[in-house]
């Protein structure tokens, strides 16, 4: 697991509509308990095209979309970038942020591409005292009749395991079908 990025040339993939069966902007806004302060940054990390990032944008001061590949930047800027949204390409275990200048981070569908421990030790440093972070990713419980082989996926109990260990606090930890959902804030 990790260390691997999504194919470019099929980024449109990316932007279908019936991605939402897997997950909703309401239920990552829900489990972010967006929408209420001024100021909140967010950051998007493994933005793709945008397609959750445009979603979640209208709810934040800031974002930033995070992507490690500049294709995957054209094909967000292609589609339309919110004004609010600020494109950072960028590894995730090294960003290019502030010490706690982010008020909540979400992750979709990408967690098992990225080097885990050392992404989860950079968003404790990027994350605000209480900052919510929110994984929602492909699962190796699921069948595995979309998205990655299972091989390549994480299971709840081993992200959780894993985000414990780096500092985080989780809330919720769940196995739903294709995918889970890990609610959790830094410390």
């Amino acid at each position: 697991m990790g260390f691997h990025t999504f194919d470019p040339a099929k980024a449109a993939r990316l932007d279908d509509e019936s991605r939402y069966q897997f997950c909703s902007r309401d239920e990552l806004l829900g489990a972010l308990a967006a929408g209420g302060g001024a100021d909140d940054h967010l950051l998007d990390l493994g933005s793709g095209t945008g397609f959750y990032t445009t979603a979640l944008a209208p709810f934040f001061d800031r974002v930033s979309a995070v992507d490690i590949q500049p294709e995957m930047h054209d094909h967000f800027r292609d589609n339309g970038v919110p004004a609010n949204v600020s494109l950072v390409e960028s590894s995730t275990d090294s960003l290019p942020l502030a010490d706690s200048s982010v008020d909540a981070v979400v992750s979709t569908m990408t967690a098992h591409e990225l080097p885990l421990a050392a992404t989860l030790t950079e968003l404790r440093r990027v994350l605000d005292a209480d900052g919510r972070l929110v994984i929602v990713d492909w699962s190796a419980e699921g069948r595995g009749e979309a998205g990655p082989p299972r091989s390549e996926r994480l299971g709840a109990a081993d992200l959780r395991e894993s985000l414990t260990e780096a500092g985080f606090s989780v809330e919720r930890a769940e196995e739903r079908g294709e995918t889970l959902l890990i609610a959790a804030t830094s410390n």
